[in-house]
């Protein structure tokens, strides 16, 4: 039987050259899935011997459901086809054109002024993508935003945490949220990262991090040094298998209220927990780290054009990276100790300058009556 339902809906399952398949027909109704599950099986078909029907009359709506049903769908997919449905979701694919796509961004920043560029321009990559996923699945003959140009984005400050601040937040941070700080700190890795991070990728004998799941492929199972002292929590905190982080046993999947709370205890300006993951590049180049070590740690890829490829970077080196940016730390708070002593010192200076001035006016007066 190639129809099986599941909850409510209908999902249709078959096979083409040995490759099984499993779509979602989207209805309850057996008579309709029946004719989804034939349109579906003539349509893998026809990718079979690469024929392409472009039907006029799909509409961008359309083409999302399928994109959502296919199951290679990110969340930030379904989080940016909630601002491009509303507007895109009835209009023909063959008329989403440039000038439409500026209308979009008229529209979003009309609702709201505040919206910047690169928002919107995160939407479009959205759209863009889902356009080309129709041409991959043979919907579409092409993607008509193939050479869409993004708005230029304005460069904004990234916010790097001294090491009092550091010392404030985790004097605030509670529970998972601390691990979290610790592990952001002293690795770069991403929050994503952070919370899906396995018990089983930590080499305790060689202090050695893998990344267990990463945003990119090239930061996927890369290897990060432990610092003494996320080695130490880890120690401390040791489990046989499971996620490093969680709360109550469960994936850690938002900690905006958490982060919020532990700022307004630690009385920190606001900043992002993404702003953790800067702060570790720029102690690393304030140490000495050179750039390309810098992004074989944090996953970066070794430049923004398209053939651009992973720079491998030796353990050895990644490991002096490490001790350089312990060094650098304990340089800051040693030099951050002698000058509280020197100004403690001046202090206490002045204080005893103004009562040996306040004795001797008093004792002038004195002998003046």
């Amino acid at each position: 039987m190639s129809l099986l339902k599941r909850g409510n809906v209908w999902w249709a399952y078959f096979y083409s050259e040995g490759i099984r398949h499993q779509y979602s027909t989207g209805t309850a109704n057996r008579k309709q899935a029946e004719t989804i599950e034939n349109k579906l099986k003539q349509e893998v078909n026809d990718r079979r011997f690469q024929i392409v029907q472009t039907d006029p009359a799909m509409t961008f709506g359309e083409l999302a459901a399928r994109f959502l049903a296919s199951g290679s769908v990110r969340p930030h997919h379904i989080y940016h086809l909630k601002f491009l449905l509303p507007f895109f979701a009835d209009t023909a694919v063959l008329r989403v054109t440039k000038s439409l796509a500026d209308e979009f961004r008229k529209a979003r920043q009309a609702g709201n002024k505040a919206i910047k560029d690169a928002t919107i321009n995160r939407d479009l990559s959205v759209l863009r993508h889902v356009l080309y996923w129709g041409v991959d699945e043979q919907l579409l003959a092409a993607n008509p935003l193939a050479r869409l140009k993004m708005a230029r984005e304005r460069r904004t400050r990234r916010q790097v945490l001294s090491l009092a601040e550091e010392q404030s937040l985790l004097g605030a941070a509670q529970g998972h949220l601390y691990g979290m700080v610790i592990l952001a700190l002293d690795s770069g890795m991403r929050r994503g990262e952070i919370t899906s991070q396995l018990w089983e990728d930590i080499d305790f004998s060689q202090k050695i991090l893998y990344v267990t799941h990463s945003k990119t492929p090239e930061g996927e199972s890369r290897e990060i040094p432990l610092t003494d002292r996320l080695h130490e929590y880890l120690l401390a905190n040791r489990k046989s298998k499971g996620l490093v982080i969680s709360f109550k046993d469960r994936h850690v999947r938002i900690v905006k209220r958490t982060w919020k709370t532990a700022l307004k205890h630690a009385a920190l300006r606001p900043i992002r927990f993404h702003d953790l993951r800067h702060t570790f590049n720029t102690r690393l180049m304030e140490a000495g780290v050179l750039q390309e070590i810098r992004m074989a740690l944090m996953g970066h890829s070794s430049g923004s054009k398209v053939h651009s490829i992973y720079t491998h970077i030796e353990l050895p080196a990644k490991r002096k990276a490490i001790r350089m940016l312990e060094e650098w730390v304990k340089q800051q708070q040693q030099d951050s100790q002698k000058q509280e002593i020197e100004n403690a010192s001046t202090e206490r200076e002045r204080s005893q300058t103004e009562r040996t001035e306040t004795s001797t006016g008093s004792a002038t007066g004195q002998a003046g009556t």
